[in-house]
């Protein structure tokens, strides 16, 4: 007997698109694969997408981009085991992208942690990772004391980037940093990662920005933050400081049109749009999300929604 969830399996994978949310498999130790984590753009925390999260697991092992509200629920409901990740990279400071940074890396402590994870981020992480600790002093020393846990504050080993260029380099992927202009932030990263199933780039926030497209020029996956227009007039309608979020939103995001030039101009060949502005709105649909990037891109397109897993080569 087929049930709806099969169903809708079944016509996701017809269709090309990325599977269906499901649990991420364990005990998978080559191949390399994105999993989208949290595809809503912004701090509000609601009960449907989370918050901006991305996971790229390379040969067994996991790459955290960005930490916004619910990324550590979020890798539990992807089946990874929260000490498993090695590594957590944060694309700028702004709360729905490093929010949940320490407390992920507290909850892979409380889970068992007890090899190192490194952290990038922008110019201030190292400050942050201090911060993090001071305020939580007094729990780590009692359960260092009282429960016999090592001292976890040697293991998060975190690292400001100041300039573009590569962050990260083992035997299976290379992780490249560029800046990217998010009004008013300037210190905002996007990544790119080199592996042996290909090259995956995300864009993190952005505005638009042609030389982001010569960065990820031929690039496999690109996964693109993506603004659409008329449900931002519908969200500013109801805020108290409309206007003002309006002209923030204009200026630092790029629009569904403009992520298509992006894509097409990168020539990649599967575009992903995440980080959607607004992420929340149930009168959107895929059909609008997409309309407006295929005036430019032809390629394979993907809305992401939470779960969903992307695997390499594409």
């Amino acid at each position: 007997m087929i049930n709806r969830r099969t169903m809708l399996s079944l016509a996701l994978g017809a269709a090309g698109a990325v599977a269906a949310p499901s649990v991420f498999a364990q005990g998978t130790k080559t191949g390399t694969r994105i999993v989208f984590l949290g595809t809503k753009g912004g701090p509000r925390v609601g009960v449907g997408a989370s918050n901006p999260a991305n996971l790229v697991v390379v040969n067994g092992t996991p790459f955290v981009i960005d930490c916004g509200m619910g990324v550590s629920r979020q890798l539990v409901k992807a089946g990874i085991p929260i000490p498993s990740v090695k590594y957590i990279l944060i694309s700028h400071h702004h709360s729905d992208h490093n929010l949940e940074y320490g407390n992920l890396f507290y909850n892979a402590w409380a889970a068992g942690l007890s090899t190192p994870i490194q952290s990038f981020g922008p110019k201030g992480l190292e400050a942050m990772t201090r911060n993090f600790w001071a305020t939580n002093q007094f729990d780590v020393d009692t359960r260092i004391e009282d429960e016999g846990r090592p001292d976890p504050r040697p293991l998060l080993i975190a690292k400001d980037i100041t300039d573009d260029g590569v962050v990260v380099k083992t035997a299976d992927v290379t992780v490249t940093a560029f800046r990217t202009p998010h009004p008013p932030i300037t210190d905002n990263f996007a990544y790119k990662f080199e592996t042996p199933d290909g090259t995956i780039v995300f864009s993190s926030d952005t505005a638009y920005n042609p030389k982001l497209a010569e960065f990820a020029r031929g690039a496999d996956v690109l996964v693109h933050e993506c603004l659409y227009v008329p449900a931002v007039d519908r969200l500013v309608a109801r805020t108290k400081n409309g206007s003002t979020l309006k002209k923030h939103l204009l200026e630092s995001h790029t629009t569904t049109e403009d992520v298509g030039r992006i894509a097409a101009a990168a020539g990649v060949k599967v575009l992903v749009l995440s980080h959607l502005v607004p992420g929340d709105d149930p009168e959107v649909t895929d059909d609008d999300w997409t309309r407006d990037v295929k005036k430019n891109y032809s390629g394979r397109i993907v809305v992401a929604k939470d779960l969903m897993e992307l695997k390499l080569p594409v």
